[in-house]
């Protein structure tokens, strides 16, 4: 519900703010203050394109603002959630139009696209009356409403379901397709997993691979420094360690009995001599170990090669062969069972769209009794609203698809002729601003709100009529505010005095300057306003009695 709307130097309105309540509340006010500014206002709130000719004159840009109540509007409230621009409940759209022509939304503080602005409006607010924009000329919309209408919200999500899982099936289905010929591509995987599997890939074993291929290509290398190093440690010719660090050993030795802190550097000595022992023994394994083997060279080489082959041929590195192997084994064993996979999924679509056709044709036949019923109330209510002989008819055609629909297997359209004798056609074709209008009431009346918007703005929707049938007009309007929040742009009293509240468009010349003002009014204030729609310039007692006659009906007292 629309609690607060605030304009600044928008067209001929310096500023006005303005508090909004539920039921119906009507604007009035003498040809030309601007009374349909409000309703321009929130189409450029919820997404109508900018035109810098709505800027004050002076003034550099135009600013909207409108703050909703989201305790009716729960399809808004999720659209905000899943757009992450919810506000702890609240929802508060702006735009700022610049005399330039540029523009600036937001939704929640938050900048927003008029795309966004658009989808989240649909949700917040209709818009009836001599306007291109109206959501019912869209046959979508049409459909949603039928739908509402009919209360078949069970059967619609019945439909919806069936479709998923038909449409799910046939994806799997045609992925399957698009795998080509099965059997050709389960060869060569199983060669592929084959050949991959043949080798040790796990990282340990390429490390054990790469070290013993060193080791072996440097083995000449290896076993002369290891025995260079044995020659140094203990070799007979020359001095070699060990025998070095026995004679300091004895010399240190005659020495220790006048200087006794020469035993711990003795006790080092002795130790490094027991390492060196350790060491040559080491040295002298590993000089055992290593063998010019020319054979194994090749081996490891040639396991090497092949391994930098697969490598090359399935387009990784060395160390992610071991990953693809998994990869490529994972999809031989999804396409193993391909064939039955694929029979048993066309037996499930099968199923899937036998479900379907039976949800859809309990939807369609819901809907061909649903129609009928709101031709007949809207046609009825035509007749009230001064459209006497109108005919209105919801006309359901069949999709032309062999795909599943979400929203059922037909399209509806709303067809009408608001004169005897003329064949009906559809919503959108009507020319007549005022009927269109008229219409979109009756067909609103007739759903009772059902539909999920919860602000409904109707602007002159009682353009060419007057008298009773205008009374009656008024009286649908005051109905449909006991359902939805209703806004409504009127310049005729009976209509006027139908409303839960009441605001003045006036105008005024200052400074050479026009400048419009927007007032709330009263219980006194509005019999005034009333007068003065009913008796012209001149006010008499008789015009003000009959005044406080309208509102008196109006409100039942």
């Amino acid at each position: 519900m629309l609690s607060h709307l605030t304009l600044q130097d928008f067209a001929v309105v310096s500023r006005a703010e303005l508090a909004f309540g539920p039921g119906m509340t009507v604007v009035s006010g003498e040809t030309g203050a601007g009374k349909s500014l409000l309703v321009d206002a929130l189409m450029w709130l919820t997404g109508a394109r900018a035109d810098a000719g709505i800027v004050r004159h002076g003034a550099e840009r135009a600013e909207l603002a409108a703050e909703f109540d989201l305790g009716d509007a729960p399809a808004a409230l999720h659209w905000l959630r899943e757009n992450e621009l919810d506000d702890d409940g609240a929802c508060q759209l702006r735009r700022v139009i610049r005399a330039d022509g540029g523009s600036r939304a937001w939704i929640n503080g938050r900048p927003a696209t008029l795309g966004q602005l658009s989808a989240l409006g649909g949700l917040l607010v209709e818009i009836h009356g001599q306007h291109e924009h109206q959501a019912l000329l869209d046959r979508g919309q049409q459909l949603a409403l039928l739908d509402a209408f009919g209360q078949h919200g069970p059967l619609l999500d019945a439909v919806r379901d069936a479709a998923r899982r038909w449409a799910g099936l046939d994806r799997e289905l045609a992925d399957l397709a698009r795998a080509g010929d099965v059997g050709e591509r389960l060869a060569w995987l199983e060669h592929q997993v084959q050949e991959l599997a043949a080798e040790s890939l796990d990282a340990e074993s390429l490390e054990e691979l790469a070290a013993a291929h060193r080791r072996q290509a440097n083995a000449a290398g290896l076993i002369q420094g290891c025995e260079t190093a044995l020659a140094r440690l203990a070799g007979d010719e020359g001095l070699s360690l060990q025998r070095l660090l026995h004679q300091t050993q004895n010399e240190l030795a005659r020495l220790a009995g006048d200087e006794p802190r020469l035993a711990e550097v003795l006790s080092l000595l002795e130790s490094a001599g027991i390492q060196l022992d350790e060491a040559a023994a080491g040295i002298e394994r590993l000089h055992d170990d290593f063998d010019l083997d020319p054979d194994r060279l090749r081996t490891l080489e040639d396991r090497l090669a092949r391994l930098h082959d697969l490598a090359r041929k399935h387009r990784v590195p060395l160390e992610d062969l071991a990953a693809r192997r998994d990869q490529l084994q994972e999809e031989l064993d999804g396409l193993a069972g391909a064939g039955e996979r694929a029979a048993r999924l066309g037996r499930e679509r099968d199923v899937a769209a036998r479900e379907y056709n039976e949800a859809a044709t309990r939807l369609g036949q819901a809907r061909a009794g649903a129609a009928r019923r709101l031709g007949e109330a809207v046609a009825a209510l035509m007749d009230e609203l001064g459209m006497s002989g109108g005919v209105f008819t919801v006309a359901l055609e069949p999709l032309d698809t062999t795909r599943p629909a979400p929203q059922g297997a037909e399209r509806c359209e709303f067809l009408v002729s608001a004169n005897p004798g003329q064949p009906p056609r559809a919503l959108r074709k009507v020319a007549s601003g005022g009927e269109l209008a008229r219409i979109s009431l009756a067909i609103e009346v007739a759903a009772l709100g059902l539909d999920a918007v919860p602000t409904m703005v109707f602007d002159e929707v009682d353009t060419g009529i007057g008298g009773a049938v205008a009374e009656v007009v008024g009286q649908k309007l005051r109905a449909l505010g006991a359902e939805r929040q209703v806004l409504c742009v009127t310049h005729l009293p009976q209509v006027a005095a139908q409303g839960h509240h009441h605001y003045r468009v006036s105008k005024a010349v200052e400074a050479d300057t026009t400048h419009s003002q927007v007032q709330a009014l009263d219980d006194k204030a509005r019999v005034e306003e009333l007068a003065r729609m009913l008796g012209g310039v001149e006010i008499t007692k008789e015009v003000r009695a009959n005044a406080r006659q309208l509102l008196s009906r109006a409100s039942g007292k």
